[in-house]
C-alpha cells in the first residue's frame, strides 16, 4: 500500500453500522452473542451429556428440520469436524462404490478428490466447469451417489439442487450446503443428504457438521454398516447419538448455541423464503453496483448462476483489489478479500441473512470512495 493511500479515512457517514462481510466465519449477530453471555453458569462449562446442553442440541435439530421443511422420516444428524470432515464421513457410510461430482470451484473439487483417494470407493467421476459457472449434471450409469454444491463459496456461483434425470433409483443426492443453508431455499424432495457446517449463513462457528438425511440415506447408512470406519467418522455412531440429542464426542457448546439463535431468528422472520428474499436484496445491490461501475464487473457472467449469499466482483487493473480490501479493513470494514486460490483481482462479499441490506448499500459507497482515491 502506498503512503498516499495508507492513510485514507472513509467518512463516517459512508461506513456501515456493522463492517463484517466475511464469507466464513461470518457476521454473528450481537443479539446472539448477548444471549450466550446471558446463560451465565447454566450452559457453558457444563456436561454435554446433561439436559441443559441436550436441550439446545434438540432445538438445533428440530429448528433445522423446520427451517428446511423436512418431511416425516428425515433426520438431522450432527457431529464434530465440519463439512470437510463430512466428506470422509460420506465416503464410509453413504457412497457405496461410485460417486459422481459436479466440480466448479475449490470446495466442490475437494470432495471429489477425497473420494478419488478413498481406497474403499471404486470410482469417483466428475463433470467440471470453469470457475464462474457450474456444470450441468446428468445421470451416469452405475453412480450411486451424486455430489452437488448448492453454493460454491470460493467463486460465488450457485446451482440448482435437483435429482439428475435418469439416475439409478437408489442413487443418493448429497448436497454441500455450507454457505447456502439458511440463506437459500431448497426442496427436500431433491436431496438425500443436505450437509453443512454452520459458520456462514447460519452465523455460528466452525468445527461442527449437520446433515439432513432422507429415509434412503438412513437406509444406506445401515446397508454399509459392515464397512469399517473410524468411530469419529462413523455415521452409524453419529446417528445413534444424534437421536439422543448429543454428539459422539464433546462439541463446542458455543457453536451449537449460536446456531440455534440464528435458526430460530430466521424462523421468526419468516423462514427460508424470508432469508432468501433478504440475501437477494443485498446481493442485488452489489451486482447492480458492479454492472454500473466503470471499474467493476460481476465475476459470474450469467445472472442465473450468481449467488445470492456470496458475491464476487472483479475490479479493473487500475485498482488493486488487495489494496482496496486493506483500506476497507483499516476503516473497520473487514473480510472483503477474494478467495486466495482463485487468483483474481477481485473482492468477495458475503450477503448472508445477518448482513443488513442497508449495510451493503453503505459498503458500495465505501467502495466508491476507496476506488476513486486509488484510481486518481
Amino acid at each position: 500500500m502506498s503512503e498516499e493511500t495508507a492513510d485514507i479515512r472513509i467518512p463516517l457517514d459512508l461506513l456501515p453500522a456493522d463492517g463484517r462481510f466475511g464469507s466464513g466465519p461470518s457476521k454473528v449477530r450481537v443479539e446472539a452473542l448477548r444471549a450466550l453471555a446471558e446463560t451465565g453458569t447454566s450452559y457453558m462449562g457444563t456436561s454435554h451429556r446433561q439436559k441443559p446442553v441436550k436441550d439446545v442440541v434438540a432445538r438445533a435439530r428440530q429448528g433445522m428440520a423446520r427451517l428446511l421443511g423436512l418431511p416425516d422420516g428425515y433426520e438431522v444428524l450432527l457431529g464434530n469436524g465440519g463439512a470437510t470432515a463430512f466428506w470422509d464421513v460420506a465416503g464410509f457410510r453413504l457412497v457405496r462404490e461410485h460417486s459422481h461430482h459436479a466440480v466448479f470451484g475449490e470446495f466442490s473439487s475437494k470432495f471429489a478428490q477425497a473420494m478419488a483417494e478413498a481406497p474403499h470407493v471404486a470410482t469417483a467421476t466428475t463433470v467440471d466447469a470453469e470457475p464462474g459457472s457450474h456444470p450441468q449434471v446428468v445421470a451416469v450409469p452405475g453412480a450411486d451417489a451424486y455430489a452437488l454444491t448448492q453454493n460454491e463459496t470460493s467463486t460465488g456461483v450457485c446451482m440448482p439442487v435437483a435429482r439428475p434425470q435418469g439416475a439409478d433409483a437408489d442413487a443418493l443426492v448429497l448436497v454441500d450446503a455450507t454457505s447456502a443453508a439458511g440463506g437459500m431455499t431448497v426442496d427436500p424432495a431433491e436431496f438425500d443428504v443436505y450437509y453443512l457446517s454452520p459458520q456462514k449463513a447460519l452465523a455460528s462457528d466452525g468445527g461442527l457438521w449437520l446433515a439432513a438425511c432422507s429415509p434412503a440415506a438412513l437406509q444406506r447408512i445401515d446397508d454399509l454398516a459392515d464397512r469399517w470406519a473410524p468411530a469419529s467418522l462413523d455415521l452409524l455412531i453419529a446417528r445413534d447419538n444424534s437421536v439422543k440429542d448429543q454428539t459422539y464426542n464433546t462439541p463446542a457448546l458455543a457453536t451449537i448455541f449460536l446456531l440455534v439463535q440464528q435458526v430460530e431468528w430466521i424462523l421468526e422472520q419468516g423462514g427460508l423464503a424470508w432469508a432468501e428474499a433478504r440475501t437477494r436484496e443485498s446481493s442485488g445491490v452489489l451486482y447492480d453496483w458492479a454492472e454500473s461501475h466503470e471499474l467493476a464487473t460481476p465475476f459470474v457472467a450469467d445472472p442465473a448462476m450468481r449467488s445470492p449469499v456470496v458475491v464476487t466482483i472483479d475490479l479493473d487493473d487500475r485498482v488493486d483489489a488487495t489494496q482496496v480490501s486493506a483500506i476497507l479493513r483499516a476503516n473497520g470494514v473487514v473480510d472483503t478479500d477474494a478467495y486466495r486460490k482463485l487468483g483474481r483481482n477481485q473482492v468477495r462479499i458475503a450477503t448472508f441473512p445477518s448482513v443488513t441490506p442497508d449495510d451493503v448499500r453503505h459498503l458500495t459507497r465505501c467502495l466508491d470512495y476507496v476506488m476513486e482515491a486509488i484510481a486518481r
